[in-house]
């Protein structure tokens, strides 16, 4: 397993750079005086979360697929270094935002109250799994290429998720009460995603290479 980790943590440094670029660029446009649309604190969020699919992209077209049966690796393990690259992907990045936010409170002022200052990034960290959990289910059944037309269709409703979520954290009310049922919210989407891991399994092990 340890072995998976870091060949799918190389192959991201390798193929993922360009995700990485545009996700400090969205951190430094967060961070200036105007930077206030909550499009710069999902976007990175869901550029991460595509990570996992993007390995896998690079996994079939090179085949490594059909190879991996011929290494000591089972396709649980297989799919559970893609969950946990994106899981660990994500969650960095939603620190990184948190910072982004104190800093920029720091240098500003009145740009986010301390409820807002978790509540934005945990959001941004909470719909980017459930939008992962519910494309892998799908990528890891179909494919990749057949997988993209689930992602196509999650990427809009996402897009009005962060909108809605965007309103919500607008006002100090708002993201008071999102505080005050995020550990709900955390839960539900801890199972959401354990779920999409295991389906995600099932599929990957019935699934013809």
């Amino acid at each position: 397993m340890k072995g998976l980790l870091l060949k799918d943590f190389y192959m991201t440094w390798k193929y993922c750079k360009l995700y990485l670029l545009i996700a400090a660029f969205s951190i430094v446009m967060l961070l200036t005086e105007d930077g206030k649309d909550m499009f710069f604190i999902m976007y990175p969020c869901i550029l991460c979360g595509l990570i996992p699919m993007t390995l896998l992209a690079y996994d079939e077209r090179s085949r490594w697929v059909q190879y991996s049966a011929a290494l000591p690796y089972t396709r649980g393990q297989i799919v559970s270094s893609k969950y946990l690259i994106g899981l660990m992907a994500q969650t960095a990045m939603a620190l990184v935002i948190g910072l982004a936010q104190a800093v920029k409170t720091a240098m500003y002022g009145g740009f986010f109250q301390a409820g807002e200052l978790l509540a934005a990034p945990l959001t941004a960290l909470a719909l980017t799994c459930a939008l992962s959990s519910i494309i892998f289910p799908f990528v890891f059944k179909l494919g990749v290429e057949k997988g993209r037309i689930v992602f196509y269709v999650m990427t809009g409703v996402m897009c009005g998720g962060s909108v809605l979520a965007a309103d919500l954290l607008s006002s100090p009310s708002g993201a008071q009460t999102m505080m005050s049922v995020f550990p709900v919210f955390v839960c539900c989407g801890g199972l959401i995603y354990a779920l999409s891991w295991y389906l995600s399994i099932i599929f990957y092990k019935k699934r013809e290479l």
